[in-house]
C-alpha cells in the first residue's frame, strides 16, 4: 500500500505543476517548494540542536503556538523549524519570530523526507492536531526521533479506523506519545492498542487566553468605533455577507460594523462594499479620512482581526453557511463577547459546546439573523450574560500547554 500511496504523490505533485499555471494559490504552493532545501541548509548547520514543528496551515500554527514558545523559552539553545502544508498558513505566518526557520513542507515522497530530516536533524518533532505524512513519520521512526501529536484530535470515520486503513494504522507507530483533545480521541486510539495517549485539551484556549496579556490597541478601531456600540463581523464568506448586508443596510440602530472578510481579493471587496448603502471606508483607503463618520468599516488587509475583536460588543464569525464550517470562535470568546454563527457548526467542539451553554446564537435564517441581532442590542443583560459564558468557556479549558509540557 505504501507503494500506491508514493505513486498518488508522484502523481499529484505533477498535476499541481500543471495546475499551477492556472491558479494563484496552487502556483504559490508549488514555487513555495523550490527552494526549501537551499532555505533550510542557509539556517540549519549541521552542529545545531533542533526541534522541528509541523502546522497544516495557520489554524494549526496558532494552536500549536503556545507549546512552540514555550519550548523556545525552556530550551534557547535550540533552533526552531516550523513547517506548514498549506500557503494560507505559510504566507500569513512565514515571517513569525519564535522559529530560527519557517518553510513549506516538502511534498511527502521518501527523497524529499531523507533529505528534509538530513539537514533539519530534529532531536523531537511535533505535528500539530493531524496530517500524517506516511515517508516522514516512517522517517522519523528509522532515525528514532521522538515524535509528538499534539491537541490530536480522532473521529471514527477516519481511515485509521477503516479495514482497508492498515497502512496509516501502521504510521501511527512513530508516535512516542499522543496528546489528544478529548476523551473521544482517546478511546479510538485504545482501540487501535495504543496505550501512549492521555487527554491533555486543545492548546488554542492557552494561546487566546494569553491574547488578553497583549497590546490590543488600535488607534484607527477606536476612532472608528468612537464609543458606539460595533458589531464585528470576522472571517465572513459571500453567504454570510448576503444576510449581513440586508441587516446592515435596514437597521435603524446606533451600532457600527467592521466586517473582516475571508476573501480579500478586490472584486470580492468591492461587492460586499457596494452591496452596503450605509457609509463606508475600506482600510486601504482609509487615510486622510475622519473614520468617526463611517458606519461600515472593511478590512482589506489580514492579519489584524484579535486585536479587532477586543473593541466589539457583539461578534459574527462567518463560515457557518460553508463546509466543514464555523471559523474561529475562541478569539471573539476570550474578550466575552457574545457571538453569532451560521448553522454548520457540529465538527467544531468549541462552537457546539458554546452553543449548548448559550453563549452563542446559530442562525439559519435572516429572520434568525435580525432577531439575534437586535436581542443583542436592545438588552444589555442578554449581552453581557453571553460574553460572560463565552470568556469563562475560554478561561475553564486552559491548561494544555502545561499538560504537554510537563509530560515531556
Amino acid at each position: 500500500m505504501l507503494f500506491l500511496y508514493n505513486i498518488v504523490i508522484q502523481i499529484t505533485g505533477s498535476l499541481l505543476k500543471l495546475i499551477a499555471l492556472f491558479n494563484s494559490k496552487i502556483n504559490l504552493f508549488v514555487e513555495g517548494r523550490k527552494h526549501v532545501f537551499a532555505t533550510l541548509e542557509q539556517k540549519i548547520k549541521p552542529s545545531d540542536k533542533t526541534i522541528w514543528f509541523h502546522a497544516a496551515s495557520l489554524g494549526e500554527y496558532e494552536q500549536g503556538l503556545p507549546v512552540i514558545e514555550k519550548i523556545k523559552t525552556e530550551y534557547p539553545s535550540h533552533k526552531i523549524v516550523v513547517t506548514f502544508f498549506s500557503p494560507s498558513g505559510y504566507e500569513v505566518r512565514k515571517n513569525n519570530s519564535v522559529a530560527a526557520a519557517t518553510v513549506y513542507l516538502p511534498l511527502d515522497t521518501r527523497s524529499n523526507a531523507q533529505k528534509f530530516l538530513n539537514i533539519v536533524h530534529p532531536e523531537i518533532a511535533f505535528f500539530i492536531k493531524y496530517e500524517y505524512w506516511l515517508n516522514y513519520l516512517n522517517e522519523l521512526k528509522i532515525q528514532n526521533t521522538p515524535t509528538y501529536l499534539i491537541s490530536g484530535i480522532f473521529r471514527k470515520d477516519q481511515m485509521f479506523f477503516k479495514w482497508y486503513g492498515g497502512f496509516y494504522r501502521k504510521a501511527l507507530d512513530s508516535f512516542a506519545y499522543f496528546f489528544v483533545q478529548n476523551e473521544a480521541s482517546k478511546k479510538l486510539l485504545q482501540q487501535l492498542g495504543k496505550s501512549n495517549v492521555a487527554v491533555s485539551g486543545d492548546t488554542r484556549f492557552d494561546r487566546v487566553a494569553a491574547i488578553l496579556e497583549k497590546d490590543n490597541s488600535l488607534p484607527y478601531i477606536s476612532e472608528f468605533k468612537n464609543n458606539t456600540l460595533t458589531i464585528v463581523v470576522g472571517s465572513s464568506w459571500p453567504k454570510d455577507e448576503t444576510l449581513l448586508i440586508d441587516f446592515i443596510n435596514k437597521n435603524e440602530f446606533d451600532v457600527k460594523f467592521i466586517i473582516a472578510p475571508h476573501n480579500i481579493k478586490d472584486n470580492q471587496i468591492e461587492l460586499l462594499k457596494n452591496g452596503i448603502t450605509k457609509k463606508t471606508v475600506l482600510f486601504s483607503e482609509m487615510e486622510g479620512k475622519n473614520l468617526a463618520d463611517f458606519d461600515v468599516f472593511i478590512i482589506d488587509t489580514i492579519g489584524i482581526l484579535t486585536k479587532i475583536y477586543s473593541y466589539a460588543d457583539i461578534a459574527y464569525v462567518g463560515g457557518g453557511f460553508g463546509n466543514p464550517g464555523v471559523h474561529n470562535l475562541l478569539e471573539p470568546a476570550t474578550f466575552g463577547l457574545p457571538i453569532v454563527i451560521g448553522p454548520n457548526y457540529s465538527h467544531f467542539a468549541e462552537a457546539t459546546a458554546l452553543v449548548n451553554m448559550g453563549g452563542c446564537i446559530s442562525i439559519s435564517t435572516k429572520k434568525e439573523l435580525n432577531d439575534a441581532f437586535k436581542d443583542l442590542l436592545l438588552n444589555d443583560a442578554i449581552r453581557s450574560e453571553k460574553g460572560h459564558i463565552c470568556s469563562t468557556f475560554v478561561l475553564m479549558n486552559k491548561g494544555a500547554t502545561n499538560i504537554i509540557m510537563k509530560s515531556l
